[in-house]
């Protein structure tokens, strides 16, 4: 048996040690949807969220059908909680160019608010221990860790495979953990993770607004001069406005606001919601240093999940229900694991099989159809040649979804 025990005789009640089968950490999409279905399977869960639900994310909010029926048997059906049928496609480049697509699979509008939150209702419901406004601060596999250490009383059960996690609400010892913080994190600083030194040139930057210059069933992608624009409908009237601008923007332009003033009014689309749209935040959700570079699947043993596994541009508008399906993939294989079906060794050889079969087409096609983005020039090269060869555009987009799972 292997106990946790503190170092130093003080004990906080903001020091208390846990322990649990499965820590995951982060608490969006990936992350509640692997602890409902682990807690269903009897497991021991504990959820590890920075922020306390609800909250906003930056996040184009629009899932692939490809989804739906796994978001409904997690517990929720996001139609009785306003989600929009999206079944239009327009595509602009700077100069007001429009591309009109149907999406044959089709997809839904709902917000991170809205869905991360009844998730998280549910996740609690069955018995997933989630600790809401914690934030990680150290994570160990091995002996020590703070003023904690693993006491191993059992030669057969080695300390070596088991975790210690640091947070602010005192100290979890796991036997796995998923992490599932998103795009990106300290916790990458802290496993060396290669893409974490870097510094990468986009920002990310969401609104909800209203507005009656959209088509309730349209995703609309704007471009704008390095950078483009996701628009769709979600719950209660309201549209998810994000864009990703590149960091050049901020050095000529210093604001986001001045970005939106600059550049925004050379395409038509984005002028005209700039001048007549109700936006409703009072400040934009931002987030900076958005990476779209390959990362690896298993970090020293941690289980990598949803946006922590890989990004998807977001021109593909896909990556919640890439989220969504990496958790299901990633909770199937860990049920079989604490029921003895198989290894650890063979867990993570199978996760990397199934994901790579899944994904990494996805991931690549991504990357290099957003080379087209965010430039005058090639954005209408793509634009006319999607609009000559349509069968072109059709695959470019079956590329960037799935089939439904």
């Amino acid at each position: 048996m292997i106990k946790i025990k503190q170092k130093k005789t003080t004990q906080t009640k903001e020091n208390k040690s846990v322990s649990t089968q499965i820590a995951i950490i982060g608490g969006g999409l990936a992350g509640l949807a692997c602890s409902i279905r682990l807690a269903r399977a009897g497991i021991k869960v504990i959820l590890i969220e920075k922020n306390t639900y609800p909250f906003h994310k930056v996040c184009g909010e629009y899932i692939s059908n490809e989804a739906l029926e796994y978001v409904k048997s997690l517990g929720v059906n996001p139609f009785d909680f306003g989600a929009v049928a999206l079944d239009k496609f327009w595509l602009s480049s700077p100069s007001g160019n429009k591309l009109e697509l149907d999406l044959p699979l089709g997809g839904f509008g709902i917000s991170r608010y809205t869905l991360d939150y009844e998730l998280s209702k549910i996740a609690k419901k069955e018995g997933v221990d989630i600790w809401e406004g914690v934030f990680v601060k150290d994570v160990n596999k091995g002996r020590e860790i703070g003023n904690w250490e693993l006491e191993n009383t059992n030669e057969n059960n080695s300390s070596e495979n088991k975790f210690l996690i640091e947070t602010s609400n005192g100290t979890i010892e796991s036997q796995i953990i998923i992490g599932s913080y998103g795009k990106r994190s300290n916790l990458d600083n802290k496993l060396q993770r290669d893409f974490s030194s870097k510094n990468f040139p986009y920002i990310g930057v969401k609104y909800h607004l209203k507005t009656n210059l959209m088509p309730d069933n349209v995703i609309a992608l704007h471009n704008f001069w390095r950078g483009y624009c996701g628009i769709s409908r979600i719950e209660d009237d309201k549209f998810c406005f994000c864009y990703l601008s590149h960091k050049d923007n901020i050095t000529d332009f210093k604001k986001v606001e001045e970005i939106e003033k600059q550049l925004f009014t050379e395409n038509p689309f984005l002028s005209k919601i700039l001048k007549e749209a109700e936006f409703l935040y009072d400040k934009p959700e931002i987030i900076n240093q958005v990476s779209f570079s390959p990362k690896k699947l298993i970090e020293d043993d941690v289980l990598m999940c949803g946006d922590s596994a890989g990004m998807i541009t977001p021109l593909c508008g896909n990556g919640m229900a890439m989220a969504l399906h990496s958790s299901k993939i990633l909770s199937d294989l860990l049920i079989q694991y604490f029921d003895n079906q198989i290894d650890f060794n063979t867990l993570k050889k199978h996760y990397q099989k199934r994901w790579n079969s899944q994904f990494q087409l996805r991931l690549k096609a991504g990357r290099t159809v957003q080379r087209f983005f965010g430039g005058r020039q090639s954005s209408e090269l793509l634009i006319n040649t999607f609009k000559y060869i349509p069968s072109l555009a059709r695959k470019v987009v079956s590329l960037t979804h799935g089939k439904e799972f």
